[in-house]
């Protein structure tokens, strides 16, 4: 009878993963597109909006983290988990910045299993 329960439990939960990772079949890489004005004028604030893509979320398969950096300087970082996954597979964060003289902007995103697209980049001139 203990032999039999234990291969029940495990069907049970080989079925429960084979769902959950069913939709991670076709998952990807967390990517992101950086969408910011090609010149603005000095001292003036530019919205730069951070669009992340990453097919396949679910409960323990998520983008985990975002960041944005500004001329090298991490500027904004968002984590992600279990208990607050990002709200759906394409997202976007946006942020508000004074410019003090051209911008070199760069972003990357990652899935918590399968990585990162890379980064990307996006410069800004002082018109």
């Amino acid at each position: 009878m203990k032999k039999i329960s234990t291969h029940i439990l495990f069907a049970l939960i080989s079925c429960a993963l084979l769902l959950v990772f069913t939709g991670t079949a076709a998952a990807d890489k967390s990517s992101v597109k950086i969408n910011a004005p090609d010149n603005a004028a000095m001292g003036s604030d530019i919205t730069i909006d951070i669009q992340v893509s990453h097919h396949g979320n679910n409960f323990l398969h998520y983008t985990d983290w975002v960041y944005v950096k500004i001329n090298g300087q991490e500027i904004k970082r968002w984590e992600f988990g279990n208990f607050n996954k990002p709200e759906e597979e394409n997202f976007t964060r946006t942020i508000t910045y004074k410019v003090t003289g051209p911008l070199e902007i760069t972003a990357e995103a990652d899935c918590n299993i399968h990585g990162s697209k890379g980064i990307a980049t996006k410069t800004v001139e002082v018109k």
